[in-house]
């Protein structure tokens, strides 16, 4: 049985839209906001209003330094809001390293789980296979507590940023694909700005097609990213615009990786990102029938 997300991957005309909702306190641009049950519920349903075709629901922050929450505590945190988005008839994502709270969600409804740690690979691979789920499987290196801070990594880090990021990610890919996953429900995430520096996020975005190349349907997040302010900043030592003040420069990168190949995109803000794909597939569309 295929899942909701192969389904529209085969069928999509442009990118999919994941519309974030994160029920944390701390996230590093909207921690906070949706902790209420009728705030997040609205989010959801405004997401989806504007075009979003899933909804990443998160309860654990992934910003840099943050600490590890108990599972007990981010299922307490998801409360009804999994079940209630199915209800509103949204494609739900789990975004969360931990099986026990995806097994939680899947049961919920979820179709989806979304993972910013490779470690788990084969336990929520063996997890969505017997859920008839897709795995998004993203690209990192430590845990966010580790994570120094925005867009701070060893720039020699990486031989080849794109090289090694697909050989790390293929090794964990081959640990879902082994537990039972089928090909055709996994998801390659390359992970901006986790365990990177701004110059390898924008090499990944000016190669992403490599990626593609792996044969895997690729998600990139672009969104607010620390990274894009720093390619927009004015210098070294230039401030940078705060994460609410980054649209352009999300648009930016996400069109950028779009054009070489990404599947979804990963946004806060969907109705902006919607309407500059739709005129991209127009512009694209024309260029085509003129070549």
């Amino acid at each position: 049985m295929s899942s909701p997300l192969r389904e529209l991957l085969s069928s999509r005309r442009s990118a999919l839209v994941m519309g974030v909702c994160n029920r944390t306190p701390d996230s590093f641009s909207d921690g906070g906001l949706f902790l209420d049950e009728t705030a997040a519920e609205a989010h959801v349903r405004t997401l989806l209003a504007e075009g979003a075709d899933i909804i990443d629901i998160g309860a654990e922050s992934t910003r840099p330094g943050s600490s590890p929450v108990a599972e007990d505590e981010q299922i307490t945190r998801i409360g009804p809001l999994v079940r209630a988005s199915v209800a509103m008839g949204a494609l739900v994502s789990i975004d969360t390293t931990s099986p026990v709270v995806a097994e939680h969600a899947l049961r919920e409804g979820a179709r989806i789980v979304n993972t910013v740690s490779l470690e788990p690979a084969a336990e929520l691979g063996a997890l969505a296979s017997r859920f008839g789920a897709a795995l998004v499987l993203m690209h990192s290196r430590g845990s966010m507590s580790d994570m120094r801070g925005y867009s701070v990594y060893d720039d020699n880090a990486y031989d080849d940023i794109v090289d090694d990021v697909a050989r790390e990610w293929r090794s964990a890919a081959d640990r879902a694909l082994e537990a039972g996953l089928s090909r055709d429900e996994l998801v390659l995430d390359p992970g901006l700005g986790f365990a990177k520096n701004a110059r390898h996020s924008i090499e990944l975005c000016a190669r992403l097609d490599e990626l593609c190349a792996l044969g895997f349907p690729v998600l990139v997040g672009a969104s607010r990213k620390s990274f894009v302010a720093r390619a927009a900043s004015a210098g070294k030592d230039a401030p940078l615009a705060p994460p609410a003040e980054r649209l352009g420069g999300t648009i930016a990168a996400t069109l950028a990786c779009v054009a070489r190949g990404a599947a979804i995109v990963r946004v806060h803000e969907v109705a902006p990102v919607k309407q500059a794909l739709g005129v991209m597939a127009a512009i694209t569309a024309v260029a085509a029938r003129r070549s």
